[in-house]
């Protein structure tokens, strides 16, 4: 048997089961043994395999523990983990109990990512539920100077599938939490299908379209009149006028683009397709009062979770995933960090 500090030899009577005639090992529901791993040395193999690819995680423990156990070993451990962990996530108590704890404002950020599988790169849609406490007010000329306190914590949930089922996910993931409608802030980029669901699945929530994807949107317009070397002097005294006066602000910088008759030729339709996006995301464009308040304008925990979780660990050469492993997977990357790590390897060795 392989323990965390290495093989050891396990002698213990067997017997046969009347019903199946297979052989059965009576002691070992007592003794914690459900295959070859002991818990703390699966917990391990699957710390190794989170954090490189498996081939990897193979070499490391190896070099670092002397264990002789394959890349395909540890692959399999760490899929039957996630899957484990994310069917008994109803009974841990650990996030709930910190939410309910938690002051502050809750958020939900929302997103997607991708993730290569056998047939072709598909959507891996990210959810990220945290608790955080209000900054300092800030300013549309001075936000990003401003020092944005972390979450307290945060819940993470992450599946390919459609985004009608996903929403599905998601409440299921509030109503655990203990996390209210009326007391969220939805953030997220521009794609439909986050709205479509924040409408149907959290009503009564405030909505904010990520200010980086909203600047970014306005700077294709500058673009489109200025050209590329021109735009970001352009952004930097455009950008307070989206955020500090929303739609109002984004309609007086595009009138300004098209006051110069060439600028406005080069403008063309660039700035309809500019006015219809922002036009479509109005109730969405409130950044001036978040920001007096001290709140999140930008959607940076979905986005740094898939990065980080998605993109650095996922996204290897050669990597293919099936997309019943891809969600179940990254729960499990994020799992490491928060309590329900050590409570689901807690019930696993009971």
């Amino acid at each position: 048997m392989l323990t965390a500090i290495g093989a050891v030899d396990l002698d213990r009577s067997h017997g046969y089961c009347k019903g199946c005639e297979q052989p059965q090992f009576a002691a070992d529901r007592l003794l914690g043994i459900n295959g070859w791993l002991t818990p703390r040395a699966r917990a391990m193999a699957d710390r190794a395999g989170i954090a490189d690819p498996f081939r990897q995680a193979e070499v490391m423990l190896r070099e670092l523990a002397g264990w002789s156990i394959d890349a395909e070993t540890i692959r399999r451990y760490c899929h039957e983990d996630a899957a484990s962990a994310r069917k008994c996530r109803a009974e841990h108590q650990g996030l709930p109990e910190r939410f309910a704890a938690a002051s502050g404002e809750r958020e939900l950020h929302i997103d997607a990512g991708k993730v290569n599988t056998r047939g072709g790169f598909r959507d891996v849609k990210v959810a990220v539920f945290a608790c955080r406490e209000r900054g300092k007010p800030a300013t549309s000329e001075d936000y990003k100077q401003r020092g944005l306190p972390k979450p307290s914590v945060r819940s993470v949930i992450a599946e390919v599938e459609e985004a009608h089922e996903f929403g599905q996910r998601c409440t299921a993931e509030a109503e655990r939490l203990g996390v209210k409608a009326d007391e969220l802030s939805v953030l997220g980029d521009g794609a439909e299908w986050i709205w479509n669901l924040v409408d149907e699945r959290f009503v009564g929530a405030a909505q904010l379209l990520d200010v980086y994807h909203g600047c970014e949107k306005m700077a294709k317009a500058g673009r489109a009149a200025l050209g590329e070397e021109a735009v970001k002097p352009w952004l930097d005294g455009a950008r307070p006028k989206l955020i500090g006066d929303g739609y109002c602000g984004v309609c007086e910088v595009i009138a300004g683009l098209s006051a110069d008759a060439e600028m406005c030729g080069r403008l063309g339709a660039t700035a309809a397709e500019v006015l219809n996006y922002f036009c479509g995301h109005q109730d969405r464009l409130g950044y001036a009062v978040r920001l007096r308040r001290g709140q999140a304008i930008g959607s940076g925990l979905v986005e740094g979770t898939i990065k980080q979780r998605v993109n650095l660990r996922m996204k290897r050469s050669g990597a293919r995933w099936l997309p019943e492993h891809a969600g179940p997977f990254v729960e499990l990357l994020v799992l490491i960090d928060g309590p329900e790590w050590a409570e689901y390897w807690a019930a696993l060795a009971a």
